[in-house]
């Protein structure tokens, strides 16, 4: 491992979503101009899009008790029909926006395209977006990942969201709410309903939001933050239908960010230790974080492990099924965790035989940390006949030389 100062940017901004009364493109847009967002900016940036047929306009308005932002996309010439998944990808490929934005945007409609597909029984890449396809929410998804580049964000959380109550009329016909699509997109997002019989988050909504956050719950905020609220088309009497954000500097320490993970631990006494490295890359295949076997003393004073797994919680049951279909246990311990990780990137240097990835930590006041990914590495080793041990050092000091550093051994 390496340790070396960065000399990027600095740090970013913490965006925390609160969805009291759900969440959509149009909101997100709002509450990021009534947070701070320079109007002009975003105006600007959207025409990196090389679209023509709308203009924005922005307007304060009071939803229940609160003032807040709306902002609509006032369409003058717009598309002819939905829009196809590949036709939306080629739209973004051919802008001149920043290239992180044209990445989550394209991740958004991967998601729409995912959930409608599931909703409607058909595969993604047949998809074509009507409730989402149209020029407003393409410019409220792609204004929403812009603006969150152009604030510097780099953290987003949020809370649990509001998602309505009642019934939607669709290009499909009447649904519930929530209906197919959000509910496809809420899967292990904390939703509950509460307010007026409307939907409250919409599926543009739930795609930005399950694309930028990496965590969900109560906001420990932030004593510096600047408060923004966007506002919904609807207004239903004596509800507030906005978004609240809270944007605040990041310091270092919130730099490493939190996430939730699930813990499966099983004890084994009688497995035959050949089939512990088939079980664990198992494991690993399903979407395992991490595996550890720990030797332990079982009842009867039998020798044993615990099989402990660390996985993403919609991962759990795969995990959960494969500990259950290759090992003699009946049971297994679950709880969900916090985990505080810091911010990570692979970055690829070359060396003799091939690329190696490094993956590079940030750990806060400008200092990272760097390491060779192994199986890269061992790769290159089995391909060259060098010792596993030169290709890695080679790694880290080609890596050094990438970054203007001396290198200095581990």
């Amino acid at each position: 491992m390496m340790l070396g100062y960065l000399t990027g940017d600095g740090v970013g901004r913490h965006l925390h979503f609160d969805c009291f009364s759900g969440i959509s493109g149009d909101m997100v847009l709002g509450a990021l101009v009534s947070a701070g967002l320079p109007w002009a900016q975003l105006v600007n940036g959207l025409k990196r899009l090389k679209l023509k047929g709308y203009r924005l306009r922005r307007r304060e308005v009071q939803r229940g008790a609160l003032h807040a932002t709306k902002v609509d996309v006032v369409i003058e010439r717009g598309f002819q029909r939905p829009l196809s998944l590949s036709r939306i990808r080629q739209i973004l490929a051919s802008s001149t926006l920043p290239d992180p934005v044209k990445t989550q945007s394209r991740a958004v409609f991967d998601r729409l395209a995912e959930a409608e597909g599931l909703a409607h029984r058909v595969a993604a890449h047949d998809v074509h977006f009507h409730e989402v396809g149209v020029m407003d929410s393409f410019i409220d998804v792609v204004g929403g990942i812009l603006g969150c580049h152009l604030l510097n964000v780099t953290r987003v959380t949020a809370s649990a969201v509001n998602v309505g109550a009642g019934t939607i009329l669709t290009s499909h016909g009447l649904l519930p709410v929530p209906g197919p699509a959000v509910a496809a997109l809420a899967k292990g997002i904390p939703v509950y309903s509460d307010g007026p019989r409307c939907e409250l988050a919409t599926p543009t909504g739930m795609a930005l939001l399950r694309t930028l956050a990496s965590e969900f719950g109560a906001a420990s905020m932030i004593e510096t933050a600047v408060v923004g609220y966007g506002a919904g088309d609807r207004d239903p009497e004596g509800w507030p239908n906005a978004l609240r954000v809270f944007l605040s500097e990041e310091s270092p320490q919130e730099e490493r960010q939190t996430d939730r993970v699930v813990q499966i631990e099983t004890n084994l006494d009688d497995l035959n230790p050949q089939a512990y490295e088939h079980v664990m890359e198992r494991l690993f295949a399903v979407g395992a974080l991490d595996v550890a076997l720990i030797p332990a003393i079982m009842k009867r004073s039998r020798p044993g492990v615990v099989l402990s797994c660390l996985v993403a919680r919609d991962q759990a049951d795969a995990v959960l099924e494969i500990l259950f279909q290759e090992t003699p246990a009946l049971g297994a311990r679950i709880q969900e965790l916090a985990r505080r990780i810091l911010p990570r990137r692979f970055v690829s240097v070359k060396v003799p035989g091939g690329l190696v990835r490094m993956k590079v930590a940030a750990m806060g006041a400008g200092w990272e940390k760097a390491a060779p990914e192994y199986l890269d590495c061992k790769n290159i080793a089995d391909r060259t006949g060098r010792p596993l041990k030169d290709v890695m050092e080679t790694a880290s000091r080609a890596y050094d030389s990438r970054q203007g550093r001396r290198h200095r051994p581990a």
